[in-house]
């Protein structure tokens, strides 16, 4: 997406073109939209995505987001029809986990190459028995390293089973990327995406800037020591202690009440 169509107004209002977007309250769900060939990406989708994505910084309804897919299926990948500049796709990855809101994937049926990507990337993965991941990058004579699939992969499911994935390119089934970690649970195909929508409603009335902190903390703090990591967390929770949601969920103690939170 040229800069001249980027993503300006808030996502409530905003018309997507290469994907579906819709927000209902405080989480917004982005679906690959292309059934008919399995939900591939092309430049424009992955532009528009990582586009989006770069936009939620400034985003102050939506506060959770879930990425899916229609048809049965998650994402095919790149379209083989299309030239997909390596730029654009790294960008993608870059804006995802830059994102200070959570991210959830709700996953069904194919969930291959860059789709395995685009699912990695998110901060939590529901998935379907029948959910079928696959790393493919090797089977066209890439490497596995691809769009962060090597710093990433074994955070999530640990380096001997990524080294698996990476080298062979075979299929990872729903039940036992449930096992591996990948997927967080497992759910049927007709409530995969209302389970992953609701997950996203519970995170997104929770404490905005603190959330938005725990995502970018988990990706620091695997660079860092032990006491590195401390240091940094008491830096964090300082700050997060300034915030007014802090001091409504501190008066909410003291009195026995829930916390109602409103993102500042």
């Amino acid at each position: 997406m040229s800069a001249a169509n980027a993503v300006t107004l808030p996502l409530a209002g905003y018309k997507a073109r290469h994907i579906r977007l819709a927000v209902d309250g405080k989480v917004a769900t982005l679906t690959l939209d292309r059934p008919d060939k399995k939900n591939p990406l092309t430049f424009d989708s992955y532009a528009e995505i990582a586009d989006l994505f770069r936009a939620a910084a400034k985003e102050k309804a939506v506060r959770a987001f879930v990425v899916t897919g229609t048809g049965g299926n998650f994402c095919s990948g790149g379209d083989v029809f299309e030239i997909i500049k390596p730029l654009v796709e790294m960008e993608v990855v870059k804006a995802m986990r830059a994102c200070p809101q959570p991210i959830i994937a709700a996953v069904d049926g194919v969930c291959a190459g860059a789709g395995a990507i685009l699912a990695m990337a998110c901060d939590v993965r529901l998935g379907t028995p029948g959910a079928k991941v696959a790393f493919l990058f090797n089977r066209v004579g890439l490497a596995g390293c691809d769009m962060g699939a090597c710093a990433i992969l074994p955070r999530i499911i640990g380096a001997g089973r990524a080294a698996e994935l990476l080298y062979t390119g075979r299929v990872l089934g729903g039940e036992e990327a449930e096992r591996w970690g990948f997927f967080n649970r497992l759910a049927s195909p007709d409530t995969v995406l209302v389970q992953a929508q609701q997950l996203a409603a519970e995170l997104a009335a929770g404490p905005t800037f603190a959330n938005a902190m725990t995502k970018r903390m988990l990706d620091m703090e695997w660079a860092m020591s032990v006491e590195s990591a401390i240091e940094a967390e008491a830096v964090a929770q300082a700050l997060c202690m300034e915030t007014l949601d802090f001091a409504r969920a501190f008066r909410a103690f003291a009195a026995k009440q829930k916390p109602v939170f409103e993102g500042n």
